[in-house]
């Protein structure tokens, strides 16, 4: 399939958003995913991931969710501690809220998106953002999808405002996910009838699905693509 890539800006409440929209060329209305980024930034590996999803016949936005860090918010994978000190930085509240909804009411405004038939994925800081999302946002996205995301406790709690299939996905020896706080995880969603599937890779580290990162889990990335493909394919398809 042919995609474009394009650079945009989203108009938030703090000024322009930075974004990549990858489009498949042909002209007609599809299904979208809003794609969030790792804490290293929007880096040529999410850049690669929306160019695939884009493949698979979605429109793909990633914004750059450091935006009020310009110019300096993009860190290699040997950069741990300059990539987890400006995530920190960011406000995990009422900001976050208003970037991911600017974005999606982008999505939604564009003349090739079927606005009902909108997803959204993300990976490491991306993958918390998912969830984040589907907690605050339930009303305005169709799917969720989260790979090895950090979880707070208030999103926890917040997991009963969830109205969205979700799709958790962690690696079983990721040092930042224990498996308690995974069965926390489970817990809620089951305590609350939710519709969630919840996926662990027993051997995968965190980033396994990053082949740019030592934790990089071949076997573990091919069966979490093949799945996350099924998922968006079931509920932005059907």
């Amino acid at each position: 399939m042919k995609i474009s890539t394009n650079e945009v800006l989203i108009e938030t409440s703090d000024g322009q958003m930075p974004a990549v929209l990858v489009t498949p060329t042909q002209p007609d209305r599809k299904p979208a995913i809003l794609l969030l980024m790792e804490a290293f930034g929007l880096t040529s590996h999410i850049r690669a991931v929306a160019a695939r999803i884009a493949n698979e016949g979605y429109i793909v936005l990633i914004p750059d969710l450091y935006y009020r860090e310009l110019p300096h918010n993009k860190f290699g994978y040997d950069q741990v501690e300059q990539a987890m000190a400006i995530m920190w930085r960011l406000d995990f509240g009422k900001l976050m809220e208003n970037d991911l909804r600017a974005a999606l009411a982008y999505l939604t405004s564009h003349q090739l998106v079927n606005p009902s038939r909108i997803g959204v994925a993300g990976f490491c800081l991306g993958g918390g953002l998912t969830f984040f999302t589907a907690c605050k946002l339930s009303d305005e996205i169709a799917v969720a999808a989260s790979f090895y995301g950090m979880v707070l406790d208030e999103w926890i709690e917040s997991v009963k405002e969830i109205t969205v299939p979700v799709y958790v996905f962690f690696g079983g020896k990721d040092p930042f996910i224990s498996s308690d706080r995974i069965g926390q995880i489970e817990s809620r969603f089951q305590v609350l009838e939710k519709d969630y599937r919840l996926k662990i890779y027993p051997d995968a580290g965190h980033g396994f699905f990053c082949d740019e990162r030592s934790d990089y889990n071949p076997s573990a990335a091919a069966d979490a693509w093949s799945e996350l493909l099924q998922f968006f394919d079931q509920h932005l398809n059907s």
